[in-house]
């Protein structure tokens, strides 16, 4: 087994060729020592480009197209593209190459922010879908089978439909049964499969986006694996997908001067999965399950379980503390010195890796036995999260496409005075992270009662220009 961009960049530094090229630190000769000791004299010398032992992400023909088809066998792809620019220009791909101006693509709305920069890019007209929500741990799941169905039923001239699964909490959506759906009405499934590179090596997991029959998934593979931060991959396995229209796509999302660290990084994460890829990701399996059997033990403490839930994403409940997630974050950050992937008014929530051991495990659990002695109470103590009354719109087209809303002139108009207006900019309250409305959408005199209800419990506002929702931004008539 080999990784081959990182054996020609070992081979290109080995040749002690005097560099008259880029970058300009001179394969670290010039390097400040800070730079050095943040990457190391030896990996300087191996930061150069595009020389021709060193091949061209933009038309692979060397090291980096071996390295790509390497990836694309290990994750049961036909072709895998890899991505210095995160798995947003990755997701951006997937939609700039399927779907163009005035085609109709089905949306989560709670996709990424990324999907809806990729709208206004294509032009494409989206059809928000709800995902399910458990009010009991204010956590957004998937998007439900039946969902889909409806959509696809009503809208059966979408070209593709585009889902988070997994989630960041860990929930997968039905993919097998829902590829099927729209591969039967002519429609692509595209994946952001950001929180899913290690879904393919343990049975216990979701099945992957490849095995469950997308057409497309966008991974990001330092997120969960071992590649540096910002690297990602593509994976494509489909006949209904023009690979060249896809490669020409990824070549204007990405750098052309591509940093060959990160690139050997996703060779490297790739051949570390190669060589024991069942025996890491099924130890941290283990070691996540073994984690929630503890954790379940500490009163105060309720875990986030449900179907086709990755089990090592693991979500704390910490309200039975009196605190909130946020507060728990805090205690566990500064006096416990633990941190954990993120919190909201209710939750934490822990990753375990391939990287994890018991030594780590037992390290948290003894975290969250002492979290109730950590931060003076600002909630009475209990067991139910407040219920999420909010009623997400209907699936339906808006009047307007993103790209249309995001060149359209604005203007601001006091909240009750927007409706029946266009919205130019997205209004979500978190959690559940949500958009109630998102630019190019009428407001409704029913979306104005659902947001006076938010901002009546106190959910915290995201994405309006305006944070008290005094007044709404609108698109000119």
């Amino acid at each position: 087994m080999s990784a081959p961009i990182a054996d020609a960049m070992k081979f290109y530094s080995a040749d002690r060729a005097l560099a008259f090229h880029t970058p300009g630190h001179k394969q670290g000769l010039g390097a400040h020592q800070l730079l050095k000791d943040l990457i190391t004299s030896e990996g300087l010398r191996r930061e150069v480009s595009l020389m021709d032992e060193l091949d061209d992400l933009h038309d692979p023909r060397g090291c980096i197209d071996e390295a790509q088809r390497l990836a694309a066998g290990l994750w049961h792809a036909d072709h895998t593209i890899f991505f210095i620019n995160g798995t947003t220009a990755a997701v951006q791909t997937m939609i700039l190459s399927t779907v163009g101006e005035g085609d109709t693509i089905l949306v989560p709305r709670n996709a990424h922010r990324c999907v809806n920069s990729a709208l206004v890019l294509s032009g494409a007209r989206p059809i928000y879908l709800a995902p399910d929500f458990d009010p009991d741990f204010n956590v957004a799941l998937n998007v439900s089978f039946s969902t889909v169905e409806r959509a696809v039923e009503k809208y059966p001239h979408a070209r593709a439909l585009i889902l988070t699964s997994p989630n960041y909490y860990g929930v997968a959506a039905d993919l097998p049964s829902i590829a099927k759906l729209v591969h039967r009405h002519n429609m692509l499934l595209l994946i952001d499969e950001a929180h899913g590179a290690h879904l393919q090596f343990d049975d216990r997991l979701p099945p992957s986006a490849m095995d469950s029959g997308a057409d497309m998934s966008a991974q990001s593979t330092h997120k969960l694996l071992g590649s540096l931060t910002q690297t990602s991959m593509l994976m494509i396995r489909s006949a209904q997908i023009d690979f060249d229209r896809v490669r020409r796509v990824s070549s204007m999302l990405q750098s052309t001067s591509p940093n060959y660290l990160l690139l050997a990084s996703l060779d490297i994460a790739r051949l570390q999965m190669e060589e024991g890829g069942s025996k890491l990701i099924g130890r941290a399996v283990d070691l996540a399950q073994q984690l929630r059997t503890e954790i379940k033990k500490i009163g105060g403490l309720r875990l986030f379980e449900c179907p086709s839930l990755d089990p090592t994403k693991i979500t704390v409940n910490v309200r039975g503390l009196g605190l909130t997630g946020l507060e728990a974050e805090k205690v566990l950050r500064h006096r416990l010195k633990i941190q954990c992937e993120l919190s909201d008014p209710a939750n934490v929530l822990f990753l375990i890796t391939y990287a994890d051991d018991q030594t780590v495990a037992d390290r948290l659990i003894n975290a969250l036995q002492g979290l109730k002695y950590g931060a003076p109470s600002t909630l009475p103590p209990t067991n139910d999260s407040a219920q999420l009354r909010t009623a997400y719109p209907p699936a339906s087209a808006a009047p307007m496409s993103p790209r249309q809303a995001f060149y359209a002139p604005t203007t601001t108009v006091e909240r009750r005075q927007a409706i029946g207006k266009i919205s130019a900019e997205e209004i979500t309250f978190y959690p559940p992270g949500i958009p109630l409305i998102c630019p190019g959408e009428e407001i409704t005199s029913e979306l104005i009662a659902s947001i006076e209800e938010n901002l009546a419990v106190g959910r915290r506002l995201v994405g309006a220009a305006d944070p008290s929702l005094l007044t709404v931004k609108i698109i000119e008539e």
